[in-house]
């Protein structure tokens, strides 16, 4: 296994964020919000430099115009996104894996990454062929990152054409 590090491209929260609502304001730095897949509550609380914000953007309702989730914001630490609520993000974002799988090529060199439930990006047309071809036909179980059996295969279709395949641990954003 190799492990998640996150590139703060900020694409889980522009997915997810439009399933997490500002159920009840607590105060400038603490929210109640609502998961609206699972209809599951939970308290959350900002980072102290982006609290203003976040109040400001709730308060005015502007955070409805937002793309994704009003806690997603520029990184002020360096390029990217942040999560402004990531201590206390709720159970949906900690469950989401941005990718689960790293593919090696033969020189050991990362050439692509399993996203989703068994799509595949990379730039490789090789890989791309043996994915299309012989990867995604497999028989498919409810949850491909999680069944060994269907991880063991594509690692092993993989091998045979000189890849490696390398789950990730800790994928969680």
């Amino acid at each position: 296994m190799v492990l998640f590090v996150c590139d703060h491209c900020g694409k889980c929260c522009t997915s997810l964020g439009r399933y997490i609502r500002i159920e009840r304001q607590l105060s400038d730095m603490d929210y109640y919000c609502r998961n609206t897949i699972t209809g599951e509550i939970s308290p959350v609380h900002v980072a102290p430099e982006f609290a203003e914000e976040i109040d400001e953007d709730f308060t005015t309702g502007s955070a409805g115009s937002r793309p994704g989730c009003i806690f997603l914001r520029r990184n002020p630490h360096g390029p990217g996104q942040v999560c402004a609520i990531y201590s206390t993000r709720p159970q949906i974002c900690r469950e989401f894996r941005c990718y689960h799988m790293i593919i090696y090529n033969s020189k050991g060199e990362p050439a692509g990454r399993m996203v989703g439930r068994a799509d595949i990006q990379t730039a490789d047309p090789v890989l791309t062929t043996i994915w299309n071809d012989e990867v995604k036909p497999l028989p498919c179980p409810a949850t491909h990152c999680g069944d060994p059996t269907w991880v063991n295969s594509v690692c092993a279709i993989l091998a045979g054409h000189g890849y490696r395949g390398e789950t990730v641990k800790g994928g969680y954003a």
